[in-house]
């Protein structure tokens, strides 16, 4: 049973349940992982303000993602100890946003 899971892991078939977000790579130096920055608002009832903050997530990377590219990465099973997300898809590459400019 550990073989087809790690089978199915391996062809990219990794079956992903609940969170999708969206984020930014802010490294790829791991192998076959990233780290990804998602910044999202949160209302501060007390003051009535809206504070910006930002989550720093562990994935999976099979599609190549480089630092800098915005990808979409979905919760799954356990991968390791601190990687429980893997990277969906490539939304923009680095080089996507400075041919834009």
């Amino acid at each position: 049973m550990a073989e087809k899971a790690k089978q199915k892991a391996s062809e990219g078939k990794i079956p992903t349940r609940g969170a999708v977000i969206e984020g930014v790579v802010v490294s790829d130096k791991m192998q076959k992982t990233v780290t990804v920055r998602s910044d999202y608002i949160i209302k501060v009832p007390k003051f009535d303000r809206m504070k910006r903050r930002h989550m720093i997530i562990k994935a999976r990377n099979e599609i190549g993602a480089k630092a800098g590219d915005k990808v979409k990465i979905a919760e799954c099973r356990p991968l390791s100890k601190t990687v429980h997300f893997v990277v969906l898809e490539k939304l923009e590459s680095k080089a996507e946003k400075k041919a834009k400019k």
